[in-house]
């Protein structure tokens, strides 16, 4: 099978497409899957970089951690697809080539008012807002969320789902004219976060010095002390991206005296167990807002595979609004 190669660490001349050995084939309860479409994420630009390697059993040297497809073959113990389903999901590695072989529970199925493109704009980016905002933070109706980097996959995605589950969404990002994109999606108030701080007196402004209830910071070390502020009585914080750092001094006595929650979430790194539960809940939560409309994948711009170098330089230009897709011949 063709497949994105990693012959070399580092800039985007290390990216070839090159014949792979062929995915294994369906047993037990395991599906295998032509793909069609995959989105590229910054995992896909660091693991380039040689700082992201894929998780143990999965290929080192072909990236991808989600994918769309129709199913080619199913294991004899499989009972929730059939040969020509169209299924979406994440994977731990290896998505960006012509086929991949997931246990069954690491399928959701596509709404018919998707094409492929479209498809694999979903999977990573719901799945890790919908996991983050309401399996993590427990995001309630009538909660303000403060979204940072609020023009990128995941922030677009949050916005939609805030809007649809009837709390308010507010956002920050490096580019007003992100920020103006995004309030087609459901941005209720934003600000250009020129300074880390430049937030927190928005958030005053904009919530009568209450705070926000939760923040989904997808920017990491240099927004922990505008968060912690930023933040409500009991307000959770929840670490998506660390794009500014991973390393910061934090004031506990503010964590302390609010009773925060901070934790972190990834899910390339989580059991089969667990991505089969976020995998679940995204199919029973947001795949009816998607068939339905009610939230929809933000394309930013659409690849053929052999242009697999530019579509990188793409995401590391900091110019995409949405999500970046790579079509798999």
């Amino acid at each position: 099978m063709k497949a994105v190669t990693i012959v070399s660490h580092g800039g985007v001349e290390g990216l070839e497409i090159r014949d792979a050995p062929d995915a294994p084939p369906a047993t037990l309860d395991r599906v295998r899957v032509r793909v069609h479409a995959a989105g590229l994420n910054r995992a896909d630009i660091l693991q380039r970089l040689g700082r992201y390697p894929a998780p143990p059993g999965y290929p080192q040297d072909i990236p991808g951690i989600e994918f769309a497809g129709e199913v080619s073959e199913v294991g004899d113990e499989v009972s929730r697809w059939k040969v020509g389903d169209r299924v979406f999901g994440i994977i731990g590695g290896g998505g960006q080539a012509q086929y991949v072989t997931v246990h069954e529970s690491a399928l959701a199925p596509i709404s018919p008012n998707l094409d492929w493109a479209e498809a694999a704009a979903v999977p990573e980016v719901f799945m890790t807002a919908h996991d983050a905002l309401f399996t993590q933070c427990g995001l309630q109706m009538g909660e303000r969320v403060l979204i940072h980097a609020a023009g990128s996959g995941v922030g677009t995605a949050a916005i939609q789902l805030v809007r649809a589950a009837g709390a308010t969404a507010y956002g920050t990002s490096r580019t007003a004219g992100k920020l103006e994109k995004a309030k087609e999606f459901g941005l209720t108030e934003s600000v250009v976060a020129t300074d880390p701080m430049s937030f927190v007196e928005a958030v005053k402004r904009w919530t009568n010095d209450s705070g926000v209830d939760v923040v989904l910071d997808l920017v990491g070390a240099a927004y922990l002390k505008g968060n912690l502020e930023a933040l409500a009585s009991r307000g959770r914080l929840i670490f998506v991206g660390t794009t500014s750092g991973s390393k910061a001094e934090m004031d506990y006595s503010i964590a302390m005296s609010k009773r925060l929650r901070i934790m972190g979430t990834a899910l390339r790194t989580r059991s089969l167990e667990e991505k089969a539960t976020v995998t679940r809940l995204f199919t029973q939560h947001v795949v009816p807002l998607l068939a339905s409309g009610a939230v929809r994948p933000v394309i930013d711009k659409v690849f053929q595979m052999e242009e697999v170098r530019a579509a990188h330089q793409r995401i590391e230009s900091n110019e995409s609004f949405g999500k970046v897709v790579l079509m798999i011949d």
